[in-house]
């Protein structure tokens, strides 16, 4: 999707761009030297492509498998344990590359490709085979560590194989390329997962595998490597000149850390928050007590210090554009299949669309009626609710009513001392097709279409305004969006998540690509490199929070308080409060010191 492409190609193009017009070894400037692409090129867009395939192929259905229960062919996870996942291991996904980037000057990109392919291989496989918490935690955390692997050096190759008079072709088709995977990925996956939860994990494995074959047999590295290889270290200490110092980085690692250790069950939110405040305080305290001392060369001797303040304003006000953004893949999808009526958008299809979009297994459904009738037969009283939700992972959202006639039935042959025969089980489960509901990645998906189609028209016709207001129109718009969601209808129509889908995405192309635009702008020009590499702690800490927030949110407001315009208030007003934050700052900040 286009803010992982443009991240991530501000990370390692613009550092490379000032080493891509180094002279070579005869003095020939090498951004001149060449017109075409060349094959590596080509190999690396077609590397980008599969794994595109195998990260949206788990990631679009990820929060659905994550709250599946284990009958159904799911893992089990609750809602805060979901949040947890999908909240840490991105948080540290979009760390890395600052490191991963550095290794691979060090060691050759064809080295950290075949590295991140042999990692992510078998950790995809894993992913599907983890009967609980630690087990996935793990298994998804190897897959990260891989993809902060193949991210920076693939836009890196990119970025070598491209000259001044082709890098906007390069990365064009290059976007496009991504694109291209990011939409097929959950159109297999949600193919694969009607066949089991396995195939769909097993799927992924092989995109990457796949990638086994161009790496080896056709990928070479770029000429145009620098032969000078910044040290890991030198890397770290750069950081500082842009985020802050040791105490710094420290102080805020400590308090996410404790933050963490909520999310994965190790304490509550009440404990780490208190903890977080204590630890600040603490910090604050040590300050003051510094403050007045000689300056030392020990680290723990120095204040905490904040290397360009502004700079770290917008990155802390943009996590929340990514929040409020990241809600698309973390809660939509599973409040779509939990709380929403799409049998409107299936009328539009014929039988091998509705076949194809909104598959049922009729067996899994019939072992279910026989499931119910057993309980029936145990306690003689269940919660239609959880019925409801029950079955919804199957597929089908059926009205209370029509469960409550179901109920009868099988009570009525209880009563009479019948047994619940194969045929009677499987007409009630035919019954129950006709509240079939479209799979929650399918719609998910229209934001990829979305970006395909309208992100070049959007681009132009945005390009005459300041990069500042398009942001801010951005937030704004998916504000709308979150506000269209607080609905009085007890289930959302498939025609209102539609509309939703493809705000967020309008949001997306304005906001993701003008936030770094408007980095560039407001970064000293001998800097802009270093500032666009780590404009990525603002998605990092976005992830984290929207992980989190999706999480809690979900569990406490629309499950135990059953008050989802709650949740979608809420994720309504952190886009409001970020627009206005940001244009406090561009006013406040920026246009001051101008």
């Amino acid at each position: 999707m286009q803010y992982k492409i443009t991240k991530i190609t501000g990370i390692v193009i613009m550092q490379n761009q000032q080493q891509w017009c180094e002279p070579d070894l005869n003095g020939a400037n090498r951004s001149k030297s060449s017109s075409g692409f060349g094959r590596t090129f080509y190999i690396a867009n077609i590397m980008e492509i599969f794994e595109r395939l195998a990260w949206y192929g788990f990631f679009a259905v990820s929060s659905i498998y994550m709250t599946t229960p284990k009958s159904q062919g799911g893992i089990g996870f609750t809602d805060i344990e979901r949040g947890a996942v999908q909240g840490i291991i991105p948080f540290f996904l979009y760390l890395l590359p600052v490191v991963t980037g550095a290794l691979g000057d060090r060691v050759g990109y064809k080295k950290m490709f075949f590295f991140a392919f042999l990692v992510m291989t078998p950790s995809y496989y894993l992913l599907g085979q983890a009967q609980s918490f630690w087990p996935f935690f793990a298994a998804l955390s190897f897959v990260a560590l891989g993809a902060a692997c193949f991210k920076p050096v693939v836009v890196g190759t990119v970025s070598h194989s491209t000259n001044d008079g082709n890098r906007g072709l390069g990365f064009g088709i290059f976007y496009t390329m991504v694109n291209i995977g990011g939409f097929l990925g959950p159109l297999v996956a949600g193919y694969m997962r009607a066949i089991s939860w396995d195939a769909v994990f097993m799927m992924s494995a092989v995109w990457i595998a796949i990638n086994f074959i161009p790496l080896m047999l056709f990928y070479k590295d770029p000429q145009t490597l620098p032969k000078t290889k910044q040290s890991l270290t030198q890397v770290l200490k750069t950081a500082q000149s842009v985020l802050g110092n040791t105490r710094l980085a420290l102080t805020l690692f400590v308090a996410l850390a404790l933050l963490m250790s909520a999310g994965v069950g190790f304490s509550n939110y009440s404990q780490a928050f208190t903890w977080i405040a204590i630890w600040l305080v603490a910090n604050w305290v040590w300050d003051r007590v510094l403050i007045n001392r000689a300056p030392t060369k020990a680290w723990w001797q120095q204040p905490m210090k904040v290397s360009n303040l502004p700079f770290a304003l917008y990155l802390l006000i943009l996590a929340g554009f990514w929040t409020v953004y990241n809600q698309l893949f973390y809660t939509l999808p599973v409040y779509i299949r939990d709380y929403a009526d799409t049998r409107d958008i299936l009328a539009w299809f014929g039988d091998s669309g509705v076949a194809f979009l909104a598959h049922v297994d009729i067996d899994k459904l019939t072992a279910s009626i026989f499931t119910l009738f057993n309980e029936l037969k145990e306690s003689g009283a269940v919660s239609i609710e959880t019925i409801r939700l029950e079955w919804v992972h199957l597929k089908v959202n059926v009205p209370h009513e029509q469960i409550q006639l179901i109920l009868q039935t099988l009570n009525a042959l209880h009563d009479n001392g019948q047994a619940l025969s194969q045929l009677q089980a499987q007409a009630l489960a035919e019954q129950l097709v006709q509240y079939r509901q479209i799979n929650p990645e399918y719609l998910i998906n229209l934001d990829f279409a979305a970006i395909v189609v309208a992100q070049i028209l959007v681009s132009f016709l945005c390009q005459r305004f300041r990069p500042f207001y398009v942001l801010v129109t951005g937030l704004l718009v998916m504000t709308v969006a979150f506000i269209a969601l607080l609905s009085d209808s007890d289930w959302l129509s498939g025609q209102l998540i539609v509309t939703v889908i493809l705000l967020i995405a309008l949001g997306e192309m304005l906001a993701s690509p003008k936030s770094q635009e408007y980095v560039a702008s407001i970064a000293p020009q001998s800097q802009a490199a270093l500032y666009m590499g780590y404009y990525f702690v603002s998605m990092a800490l976005g992830f984290l929070f929207a992980g989190f927030l999706s999480g809690w949110s979900y569990k406490v407001l629309v499950q135990e308080m059953a008050a989802p315009e709650l949740m979608w208030g809420l994720f309504a007003a952190i886009a409001f409060i970020t627009a206005i934050a940001l244009f406090w700052f561009n006013t406040v900040i920026i246009d001051r010191k101008t």
